[in-house]
């Protein structure tokens, strides 16, 4: 074992969870993946020896793999527990995985999204910490969080090509162990502790990249390029994500960092969420673009944090915490154009429309 010994455990066998898995085997430690009832088909083909078929990357042989019903051994001495399941499944995961959790360990997430817990819509380390109170009201299973985020493509993690990533906890001493734990010469680790901040550019990053990939898509339909649309809409992306960033209490140096700008930069360029865009602006209804990905098997992660954002605004202007949705003109584009409460007319009235959002306003009645 190395100076990183420990045993890491990985629930979710998708791309992320089994790409993480590969800079945390080099460092020594045991590693185990544990998919969920979902990941039978991605675990027979890494255990049968072939590529992961999310990443295209074989998993290594060092990981030892669990399935759905191994919950209990798969977390059995478990020093430090990732949760890599998608935004919508994470809470009932880590009802089930609680039972098994123990003091001591340290919890981190690479999940990016909002959740619903009730009548609220909360961030997920508010999501991760109820859910942890709710399975322990005496405070035991109050356990270190790490959020995982920045530029990070799952299959480029896999294949260890250069990646540089944002590990953030409230402790200095846990951020320090989490970089020990996956830091390599080719997985970077820069540390945070703004857990709010690199969690909402997480979650708002997909849906931004939603309108990058529109941009693209109005250029495959015309056949001429929205390059100054595209950077306008950039640009807006940063601003608003600034703003709803900390009114959360995150920090706009999170944002405009590898946490937000660098990570909504590489979901711009790939990535389901800007497919899913560019097919929209190419013409499809976004209602169709997205069952043609779902049967697939492509999880457009943007669209319920599109609508859970923008629930999540109206929650707080119903609070009085934000005024208005003057602020966030192009993530109400976004959620409303998702949601059905802007009927999609075709690709020229759509480029009108994701300009009047993301282009400055001569004056605030132009908003």
């Amino acid at each position: 074992m190395s100076r990183s010994a420990g045993t890491i455990t990985i629930l979710g066998a998708g791309a992320m969870g089994s790409a993480l898995a590969a800079p945390a085997a080099d460092n020594g430690p045991e590693v185990r993946l544990w998919g969920t009832w979902l990941d039978d088909e991605l675990l027979d083909a890494v255990t049968q020896g072939r590529a992961h078929p999310r990443t295209g990357v074989p998993l290594d042989p060092r990981v030892k793999t669990y399935r759905s019903d191994q919950l209990a051994e798969a977390l059995d001495g478990a020093t430090y527990v990732v949760l890599s399941i998608s935004s919508d499944g994470l809470v009932d995961v880590l009802r089930k995985a609680a039972g098994h959790l123990r003091p001591g360990q340290i919890l981190a997430i690479t999940t990016k999204g909002f959740v619903r817990l009730g009548d609220r819509i909360v961030t997920l380390p508010d999501a991760v910490t109820s859910v942890l109170h709710e399975a322990a009201p005496d405070g035991s299973l109050d356990l270190p969080l790490v959020v995982i985020g920045g530029p990070c493509k799952a299959n480029e993690v896999a294949a260890r090509r250069p990646t540089a990533s944002v590990h953030a906890c409230g402790s200095p001493d846990v951020t320090e162990r989490s970089r020990s734990l996956f830091a390599t010469a080719a997985y970077a680790v820069e540390e945070s502790d703004d857990l709010i901040g690199v969690e909402v550019a997480a979650a708002l990053k997909n849906v931004y990249a939603i309108a990058l990939g529109i941009c693209q898509g109005l250029a495959e339909h015309g056949g001429e390029p929205y390059h100054d649309l595209q950077a306008a809409a950039f640009a807006r992306a940063v601003t608003e994500m600034v703003r709803l960033a900390g009114l959360l209490g995150g920090r706009p140096e999170t944002v405009t960092g590898l946490a937000g700008v660098g990570d909504l930069e590489v979901t711009a360029l790939s990535g389901r969420n800007r497919v899913y865009g560019t097919r929209i602006g190419a013409g499809e209804a976004p209602d169709e673009a997205l069952r043609a990905m779902q049967a697939a098997g492509q999880t457009v992660e943007g669209v319920p944090a599109a609508l859970l954002a923008r629930d999540l605004v109206d929650q707080m202007i119903g609070l009085g915490a934000l005024d208005s949705w003057s602020d966030l003109p192009l993530l109400r584009q976004i959620a409303d154009l998702i949601g059905g409460q802007k009927p999609y007319a075709g690709p020229e009235e759509l480029a009108g429309a994701l300009a009047r959002a993301a282009l400055p306003a001569r004056s605030p009645a132009e908003r």
